[in-house]
């Protein structure tokens, strides 16, 4: 469903994304991690067509929808925040009450904390129709509660929707619970790639094993 080769991307001389090869099948739950710098937010710019790769290849579907870490609030209450550009009031409304969000829904949005502005944001992309999902650091502004909502709002509309879903995080609970796969980035490449409790547990290098080293993980 996607595939990537030889993708590079620099910036005036330092190389910030080098992928050798990275395919993701349909349907599949991906989680990158990595320090700040490592390629993460540059490669789900590149996946959103925002930047354009120097070199390589890019194979992927048309139906993106992309999040940024810096979410944003348009004029408006909640709902219509969620269905400007299209998508059904009814269907927004169910969204945040499954964010539970649903008690803020008249309130104009840009009273919202971060957290909730956060996941205000996810409702606008879920609303709507899509085979590949690009999150970066969907749940950095969350607290507890609010990333396992984040959590489980992505995994249904995987379930209902058999897309892809890409997402950036320093999470290691949104990366052991929340994805099928962990791909930890370092200077723009791949280090570790597999199932996340087995990268997690059992990193396969010594750089993994010391960025790894200060999460608290709970596999």
């Amino acid at each position: 469903m996607i595939k990537l080769e030889n993708v590079k991307k620099r910036y005036a001389e330092r190389t910030v994304l080098d992928i050798p090869l990275l395919s993701i099948a349909q349907g599949e739950i991906v989680a990158f991690a990595g320090a700040n710098g490592s390629g993460k937010t540059t490669l789900l710019r590149l996946l959103a067509g925002l930047i354009q790769a120097d070199e390589g290849s890019a194979q992927l579907p048309a139906e993106r929808l992309y999040m940024p870490q810096q979410c944003y609030a348009f004029r408006g209450d909640l709902v219509k925040n969620i269905t400007l550009g299209g998508g059904d009031a009814a269907k927004a409304r169910q969204l945040l009450e499954a964010l539970e969000l649903s008690a803020l829904a008249d309130k104009p949005a840009r009273s919202l904390s971060g957290g909730e502005l956060q996941r205000l944001a996810l409702c606008r992309l879920l609303v709507r129709d899509c085979r590949v999902l690009l999150l970066d650091e969907p749940t950095a502004a969350c607290d507890a509660r609010g990333a396992e909502l984040v959590l489980h709002a992505i995994q249904a509309y995987r379930e209902a929707h058999d897309c892809a879903v890409l997402m950036t995080t320093h999470s290691p609970v949104l990366a052991a619970k929340g994805a099928d796969r962990l791909i930890i980035l370092n200077s723009g490449k791949p280090e570790a790639d597999g199932e996340p409790r087995e990268v997690l547990l059992h990193p396969a290098t010594e750089w993994a094993k010391s960025f790894i080293a200060g999460w608290k993980i709970e596999c």
